[in-house]
């Protein structure tokens, strides 16, 4: 963000300023009076600060840093003043502003307070990212593996990633798609702003909103102050809607309307709020049978597949997972304080025979149980935790592919079932979402009591 509101009541000085801090590269708007600015901080209009004269007739200074402060706490604002008048001064920085300046005005020292300013809000931003951030589970920092098809999946978004198309991430549950989005972001001109991570499957419909646009103080019961949802976190960078086809029907014509016209409105505000954000999406759903059923809607699924990428899962790749495999051990061994580990040559081939139902995150989850499991810094067959002799006597291999591949979907899920306490501890371990368990059990006949 890099527009700020000059408030002004005398023309040839606001003229001066806004020449200024453009030829800075920034850009501003200008009110003449207080309730100019006033109005257009009540229509939704977004500033990175607020430069403001404090004596105007009408409505003075100290009127408008009210205002700010209540449509956009985030908001610094700078206050100009003169005839002698500190104790103004001293006052509007008593209710909140950032700063003053005497005039007439030191435009360099000016332009120095406006760095802090951009500073402050993309300070306040990273904060609230970062929060969440280290929240979240480890993610691979890059992309493993030399197999023909994920070179393929990183020359397309390496052609992709210069440009501010949206981008579909299509693949099963566990491939990567978060960290194929976040490589995205990196390559792109986008870099150095945020990158904002929202799984879509794992909020409910009642709070995805929320979630997604943030609300009004007093919007509903116990909101009790604005809170910034995660498309204006996202802004001048990039968000990620993991699991797009989980929405419901009144999320998507918002989101519909965010990639249209790049607004959207808080829940419980009545102005829209503009907002500049790349938006890549992932599914691991056939969203084009989505919209035949009418589950998805059909203009957003079109404004979203402008550059579908389908992320091939592990049983498709088994040639990078020795590659994967060390990649892991190296990180688990360092994060255990154990010296290398390494693996017999009866674990390799137990890990290369593997189906891997759960793709590079179930992956992950065997090789860290193997590590914890291990007899010093030897990995046996038996550490993964990986379907047993008698679960996989129990696989039917008869008729097609797609039988097979059911037969081992339900037996790694009635396995993880078995050995865990509740459907959440076994999507977990299956790197899939609670809700994707629930429809694979529905889809596969398991009975959540096997």
């Amino acid at each position: 963000m890099k527009r700020l509101l000059i408030v002004e009541d005398k023309e040839s000085l606001a003229s001066m300023l806004k020449e200024t801090v453009e030829s800075e590269g920034l850009e501003a708007d200008v009110a003449n009076s207080g309730t100019a600015a006033i109005n257009l901080l009540a229509g939704g209009r977004r500033y990175f600060a607020v430069v403001t004269d404090l004596r105007m007739p009408g409505a003075d200074g100290i009127t408008v840093l009210r205002q700010v402060r209540e449509s956009d706490p985030d908001c610094p604002v700078i206050v100009m003043t003169a005839f002698g008048t500190i104790e103004n001064a001293v006052e509007a920085m008593r209710l909140g502003a950032f700063d003053f300046v005497q005039k007439p005005v030191d435009v360099d020292h000016l332009l120095i307070l406006l760095r802090r300013c951009r500073e402050h809000r993309e300070l306040r931003y990273e904060n609230l990212l970062l929060k969440e951030e280290f929240q979240r589970r480890y993610r691979l920092p890059a992309i493993v593996g030399d197999s023909p098809n994920i070179v393929e999946v990183s020359n397309a978004i390496q052609r992709v990633a210069p440009t501010d198309s949206t981008v579909l991430l299509q693949g099963e549950s566990g491939t990567g798609k978060e960290l194929f989005a976040r490589a995205i972001h990196r390559l792109s001109p986008r870099r150095d702003r945020p990158f904002v991570a929202v799984n879509c499957a794992a909020i409910p419909d009642t709070l995805i909103e929320n979630e997604l646009f943030g609300h009004e103080k007093g919007a509903f019961t116990g909101a009790g102050a604005r809170q910034l949802g995660k498309f204006e976190l996202a802004d001048t960078g990039t968000i990620f809607l993991d699991e797009i086809g989980d929405l419901g029907p009144s999320v998507q014509s918002k989101i519909l309307r965010v990639l249209q016209e790049r607004q959207f409105e808080r829940v419980g505000g009545g102005h829209p709020i503009d907002v500049d954000v790349r938006v890549i999406c992932a599914t691991n759903r056939n969203l084009a049978d989505d919209v035949k059923e009418r589950r998805f809607r059909d203009d957003l699924f079109f404004r979203i597949n402008v550059f579908p990428v389908t992320i091939p899962p592990l049983r498709a790749r088994k040639g990078d997972i020795d590659a994967l495999a060390a990649f892991f051990l190296q990180k688990f061994a360092r994060e255990m304080n154990k010296p290398s580990l390494r693996m017999t040559a009866e674990a390799g081939e137990a890990l290369r025979t593997y189906e891997w139902p759960g793709n590079i995150r179930e992956l992950q989850n065997a090789l860290e149980r193997a590590a914890i499991l291990c007899d010093g810094d030897t990995i046996q067959p038996r550490d993964f935790g990986i379907a047993t002799e008698q679960a996989a006597a129990a696989l039917d291999l008869s008729g097609t592919l797609a039988d097979a591949m059911r037969s081992v979907e339900k037996v790694k899920i009635a396995d993880a079932l078995k050995r865990t306490a509740s459907r959440a501890e076994a999507a977990e371990i299956l790197g899939i979402a609670p809700r994707t368990l629930a429809a694979k059990m529905k889809e596969l006949g398991i009975d959540s009591n096997e």
